[in-house]
């Protein structure tokens, strides 16, 4: 990358950076390209979600990466392979970038890192030439810690499990490693395939996964789990005060439901299905400090109960 085009893009980001601490979203939208402007809330909403989180925080930038879309058209999967590939695929300092109906020019993808603040995390932009001149076309907070612990760890941790024989544990912290480990989910590397692939040689097939339910008999009821994963603790269930210490993990697991208007039928739905599931699986305890159960109804409206694994009989 020419020098000048590097200094640039890393201005960029910074500058960026700096208006989102600030959670200056008027300069941040008059910085960005059209259709970024056109629907301007989602970052918005982002922006001022992380905003505590940058203020007083310090960024680096890491080497930026530059994306040409040669095309007549809007390309409806743009893949691009960057750095040095080996006979085998991606090597250390390589990446690649799948990103979708992009149309024809000049991008970049800079990730900062972003440390002191009040949380680890990274921020991303898609960034688009325009003139002289890198505009906003994608904003990108994404935690590299949950509970205060990094990829590392929660991979040191699955291998620990799977070499108990405690696959299902083993699997969940696989996920969060994989959640951490990339900045953005259009991005991959050498690490983050490697992980990927463990990761899926380590899936049970009694859990849901990839769009795939499975049943769970609970109190004589049969009820379709549809997804499980680690929650990291901070906030209750409708994201107001703390459940526990910060360094505690949850599992949760989101089932369906016919109504959950009906609270008091609720929690005893959600206590017999977190009752059945550590029935099940009985080395959850082992990996998780509580286990919530969140049903949810055909018009998409949920109803969670957290359940510490002492108060689980």
């Amino acid at each position: 990358m020419d020098g000048a085009v590097r200094t640039a893009l890393e201005t960029a980001a910074h500058r960026y950076f700096e208006l989102s601490a600030r959670g200056d979203t008027a300069a941040l939208k008059q910085n960005s390209i059209p259709s970024v402007v056109a629907s301007f809330a989602g970052i918005e909403a982002a922006v001022k979600a992380n905003q505590a989180a940058f203020a007083g925080a310090k960024a680096t930038v890491r080497p930026p990466f530059l994306l040409t879309a040669f095309a007549p058209e809007p390309l409806a999967r743009a893949e691009f392979l960057c750095g040095v590939f080996g006979k085998l695929g991606q090597t250390k300092d390589s990446a690649v970038f799948v990103l979708n109906d992009l149309p024809p020019g000049q991008y970049a993808v800079a990730i900062l890192d972003v440390n002191g603040g009040q949380h680890v995390s990274t921020l991303t932009f898609v960034l688009q030439q325009g003139g002289i001149d890198w505009k906003l076309a994608g904003f990108y907070a994404r935690p590299a810690q949950a509970a205060g612990h990094d990829a590392a760890w929660f991979i040191a941790r699955a291998r620990a499990f799977k070499a108990k024989a405690q696959d299902h544990n083993a699997w969940l912290y696989y996920r969060e490693a994989i959640a951490l480990s990339a900045p953005v989910d259009f991005m991959s590397t050498l690490a983050t395939d490697q992980l990927y692939d463990e990761t899926q040689a380590a899936q049970p097939a009694d859990l849901p996964a990839a769009g795939k339910s499975v049943d769970l008999s609970a109190s004589g009821k049969i009820y379709r789990l549809t997804e499980i994963y680690l929650r990291a603790v901070g906030n209750d269930l409708t994201g107001n005060a703390p459940t526990g210490n910060d360094n505690d993990l949850d599992v949760e697991v989101v089932y369906q439901s016919a109504d959950v208007l009906n609270t008091a039928r609720a929690f005893e739905q959600n206590s017999a299905v977190i009752k059945a599931l550590v029935g099940k699986f009985p080395e959850l305890r082992e990996a998780f400090h509580a286990v919530v159960a969140r049903a949810v109804d055909p018009s998409g409206r949920d109803y969670g109960t957290l359940l510490a694994m002492k108060d689980i009989k």
